[in-house]
């Protein structure tokens, strides 16, 4: 192999079933491997950061592999795209050394949820924001995040999928926010070092149950304690949830621009 290669990728979730290849279903990782393997056929499997869900969207997500072929970042990123579908795109590439595992190397993630607070659909945001028909208690769900920041057991906050015995992670930030772009809408931005199944969409519906005034807003604090799913309200669907960015321990600044492919005059 000549070098180990990061890229950066941003997908639409909507067509496909997850990021992780699958037998019989359409994956973002699915469709990534065929285009790099379009230009280098001897390409390592990739190695994903982050197992995004069917239907989430991600901006930010981290994928590695090792190639046989001497290519400069440039070159995979224009090359890659001339092979992907129109809802995948490769935004930066950088070398790094061969087996470079990125999930290893993680510091922080960062998801962000959009929830339209509106009576009526808008096409332009259909598949991308959790819909709802009316304003929430933006107050009571900021005061039911604050509980949620810091080291805790968030056994509560993972689906039934999870078989992890270790559910300890650290939140640096839960917060909720009126769009700057959209009065509309509201985002949950979920900062942390580690994430379980479903647990992003489980807090982000917990905390619309409180902003419906279905649930009290010491629910979380209430979830934490006990370490029972139950204590809290739905999942939020996928439809809202963007992966916005991974935070490495390891500088890549130096390998890629920070603004992607620079255009020429």
């Amino acid at each position: 192999m000549a070098a180990g290669v990061l890229l950066q990728v941003a997908y639409d979730g909507r067509p496909f079933s997850g990021f992780a290849r699958q037998e019989n279903a359409r994956t973002v990782a699915g469709e990534l491997l065929g285009a790099v393997r379009a230009l280098d056929p001897r390409a390592s499997e990739l190695r994903g950061t982050s197992r995004t869900d069917a239907g989430v969207h991600a901006r930010a997500q981290l994928v590695a592999f090792d190639a046989a072929l001497e290519i400069p970042p440039r070159g995979w990123v224009l090359g890659l795209s001339r092979h992907l579908p129109s809802e995948i795109a490769v935004v930066r590439a950088a070398t790094v050394p061969l087996g470079f595992e990125p999930r290893r190397h993680v510091r922080n993630k960062t998801y962000r949820y959009l929830l339209l607070e509106s009576a009526v659909r808008d096409p332009f945001l259909e598949g991308r924001v959790w819909r709802l028909g009316h304003r929430l208690n933006q107050m009571a769900m900021v005061e039911a995040a604050a509980p949620l920041v810091g080291e805790h057991d968030f056994a509560a906050f993972r689906a039934s999928g999870d078989e992890r015995t270790e559910t300890v992670r650290r939140l640096v930030r839960v917060e909720v926010r009126r769009a700057r772009s959209d009065a509309r809408v509201l985002e949950i931005v979920v900062e942390g070092d580690r994430f379980m199944y479903k647990m992003v969409r489980i807090i982000v519906g917990a905390l619309v149950d409180v902003g419906r005034g279905r649930r009290a807003a010491n629910c979380t604090s209430l979830a934490l304690a006990s370490r029972n799913r139950t204590d809290l309200g739905i999942t939020a669907p996928p439809d809202g949830l963007y992966l916005d960015s991974i935070e490495l321990d390891v500088d890549t600044n130096d390998a890629w621009p920070v603004d992607g492919i620079e255009l020429s005059p």
